[in-house]
Formats: C-alpha cells, structure tokens, sequence
C-alpha cells in the first residue's frame, strides 16, 4: 500500500509524532450530503454601512432553517460580511472587528465569506484600493484558518445583489470543501434567476453532456451532475466503450462513443441529444489528456497531441454545441492550475489550460452566447488525488497533497460539485469565472 502522509498523521504514532513535532494534520473535510443542513451551526451575518447584500444572506439562511449569530461570542460555523458599502481603507476595520474574534470561536470546517463590490467599478482612487485590498485579506485569511475551513470572496456588481444568493449557498455548503481563497464574480444575469423546488436537486430536468466521462474526474462530474438531477450523456473515446456503457446505465443517461477531435465531434453531440433526450442544458468539457516532456525535448506530434485534445477540439465543438444548446444553458470547462502557475515539463499541457482560461472569459462576453443567456465558466483543479497522481513519484505526490492551506490533496467529487455549482439556473448571474479548486494551493495566484 503506497505511503498516505494524511492518514498516517491521523492516528497512533502517526498523531502523536505530528502532534510532537508541530507537523500538519489533515482535518477530514465537510462535504456535501443529500438532506444535511446547508451548514452545521449557526452563520454571523454582519455588515459595514447599510450592507444591503447582508440582508439578503439573513433571508436566504433563514429559508434554509440556518439560525443567524448576532456576534462572535459562541462558537459559529460560518461568517459572511457584507462589505459592499466601504468607501475607503479606514472602512476595512468593520472587517478586523468582525471577523479576527469571529476566528477565535469558528467551528471545525468552517466558512468565511466577504462580500464586496469591484475594485474597476470604484468611484475614487481610495475606494478602489479599500475593494482591492479585500482580496488580499481573505487570501490571507485562507492561510490562518484551521480546522479544514475556508475564506473566499465574492464581488457583486452594482444592480446584482439578487444573483448572490447561489454563491453564498454554495461557499456555505459542502459542496465548496476544497475551494479556498478564490474570488467569485457575480454580475448582472444573462437569463432569469430560477432558483430549483428543491436545493438537493438543482439539475432536475436538465440533461448535461460531459466528455470524458469515463474515469477519474470525468466519472464523478457524471456521478455528481446525476445526483443533483441531470440526464447524462456520457462521452468518450470508442476505446473505453464497455466502461463508458456501465457509467451510462448506472446513471440512467446515454453514452456516446467518440473522439472529441474529429472534425464532426460537436455535430454528432448535437445530433444525439435532440434524437435522444430531445436537446441538451448543460455542456461540461472535462476530455484531456498530458504527454509530459521538457520543452527543449518535446517533438511536434507530442505538442500538437495536447493542444488538439485539450483546447482546439473545443474551440471545433463548440461551433456546433453553442447554437443548439438550449437557451439559458451552461457551459463549463476544466482547466487546471498549470495553466494558471505553470509546471515543469509540461509547457503543452500548461499552454492548453490556460487557453481554456482565454476562451473561457472571451467567450461568456460573446454577443451571441449572451443573446442565448448562456453562462461559460471554468473549473482549474490542483492536487486531485486520482489514478494519474497515485502514479506520481511518492516525493512529489506528498508535496503535492500538502502544499496547500489544507494540508491534503482533494477529491475527484470536490471539482465535480463546483462544475455542478456553475450549471445551476440560480447562479445565472456568474459567467467568466475561473475558480480554482485546489484548496489554496501554494503556487499560483
């Protein structure tokens, strides 16, 4: 059995040589179930000025049966601050105030969300910097938490205050346990906001197409898409047809056989999802593949291999999927954080993930797929434990687990629920996002 650093330290010796030592310990983190309270315990909701968007946070935790905490005096399992109404850096005090003693009593896997608005959006050179300045603080805040909790910030735009309420749920909930220190943008909606009957079910009707569906990350964006509702249509290479059927049939989508590069690949998606489910919502594309080497030793078929199954096949796709996907659809990519902070031997890798980033932000902003109301988000995953990265040197594979602020690798599952997040119809008001989920791993920004 390979060397596991987190469970070793959990327990026996293990714990007690950590605990000596002063070394890390992985907490287990809170994930998401079906029929759990939103978050274990009661939210400190608080404000600086007349924080409109806190009153929203108060109604919306109501709703979920979520008691709201007037002060930091007991413990709470999570804090948002709505900082929307700052005006200049001496304004940034409401946040030490509140949330420094607020970190003395937060629970286990707790949650720190600060609200604010966009620093370009700012009406003084002093408001710019107070918004900016936000950012740097929560990141920070993400490396002082304990306990497997999280901070992240969410920047709403003026006239979007009703498109925050997807985004405070889902940092609130489970389903964000390894996303830490990233920024969030909320703008105006490019459809109408229609939050789901029921919240453990915000996919239901949907039907979501996802390639690469057979294994690793692919198989749990299927599994989790399924859960939360969705009909999958699940698709691969013709090579993994036996695993690709058993994926279909356990979820009671369709598969479909196919090689994303093919010139026809994004025509023959479409022509399946009218036939047999009538049209698609959601499009989810996960297909990827690495042929590592230094660049100075990479051939031309070894670059060329990557960037057509990792971007191009895409940008080809997408010419079919965008004008048949239904209106007020979801597209979601995965990119990754070497397209973010780059990583050696892998500079075809690294330069198709990033490009994922460029089409993703360019193409939300598209006339056409705003017409349409169609959110195009991103996905960049750090140390997903997988079969690929059960594979890597045991050296590397431990660094990579614990150089982040949560001392463990994340699960397929935790990228899989962010891809989910981004296909809710709640959440319409967030496009062009690019969320790492990586549990504020230590490179990068």
């Amino acid at each position: 059995m390979a060397f596991n650093y987190g469970q070793f330290v959990s327990g026996g010796v293990g714990k007690q040589l950590a605990t000596t030592l002063g070394l890390p310990r992985p907490t287990k983190l809170r994930r998401h179930k079906l029929g759990a309270s939103l978050v274990p315990g009661e939210v400190l909701v608080a404000g600086h000025g007349d924080a409109p968007v806190a009153e929203r946070v108060r109604h919306l935790l109501s709703e979920a049966g979520v008691k709201v905490a007037t002060s930091p005096s007991t413990s709470v399992a999570g804090v948002v601050l709505d900082l929307t109404a700052i005006e200049t850096p001496a304004d940034l005090e409401t946040l030490r105030g509140v949330v420094g003693p607020a970190l003395k009593t937060l629970a286990p896997t707790g949650r720190v969300i600060v609200i604010g608005r966009p620093p370009e959006s700012a009406t003084s050179v002093a408001q710019a910097a107070a918004r900016r300045a936000v950012e740097g603080i929560v990141r920070s805040i993400g490396k002082e938490m304990r306990g497997g909790g999280t901070a992240n910030t969410v920047l709403v735009a003026e006239g979007a205050d009703a498109g925050v309420d997807a985004t405070v749920r889902f940092l609130l909930s489970g389903r964000s346990a390894y996303v830490s220190a990233q920024v969030f943008h909320v703008a105006k909606p490019v459809a109408d906001i229609a939050a789901p009957a029921d919240w453990d079910l915000p996919l239901a009707g949907k039907v979501a197409v996802v390639t690469g569906a057979v294994r690793g990350i692919g198989a749990a964006i299927a599994d989790t898409l399924a859960r939360d509702g969705a009909t999958i249509i699940a698709v691969d290479v013709p090579q993994a047809g036996g695993p690709l059927a058993e994926v279909a049939n356990r979820l009671g989508g369709t598969a479909l056989q196919l090689d994303v590069t093919a010139e026809d690949a994004g025509a023959k998606i479409v022509e399946h999802a009218k036939a047999r489910h009538g049209g698609f919502d959601i499009v989810v594309h996960n297909a990827g593949i690495t042929r590592d080497k230094l660049l100075a030793n990479t051939e031309a078929d070894r670059w060329d291999s990557v960037l057509q199954v990792n971007l191009l096949s895409i940008l080809r796709m997408n010419e079919a999927l965008i004008p048949a996907i239904n209106d007020g659809g979801h597209i979601v990519n995965v990119s990754s954080i070497a397209g973010i902070a780059g990583n050696r031997g892998q500079t075809n890798y690294a330069a198709s993930k990033a490009g994922v980033i460029g089409m993703t932000q360019s193409l939300a902003a598209d006339k056409t797929v705003v017409k349409k109301g169609i959110t195009v988000n991103a996905v960049a995953p750090g140390f997903i434990e997988t079969e690929m990265t059960a594979k890597v040197p045991f050296a590397t594979r431990e660094v990579g687990r614990l150089m982040n602020s949560l001392s463990q690798g994340g699960q397929p599952v935790d990228v899989a629920e962010t891809i989910g997040f981004f296909a809710w119809d709640a959440n319409r008001g967030v496009t062009g996002n690019v969320v790492r989920v990586c549990g504020q791993m230590l490179m990068g920004a």
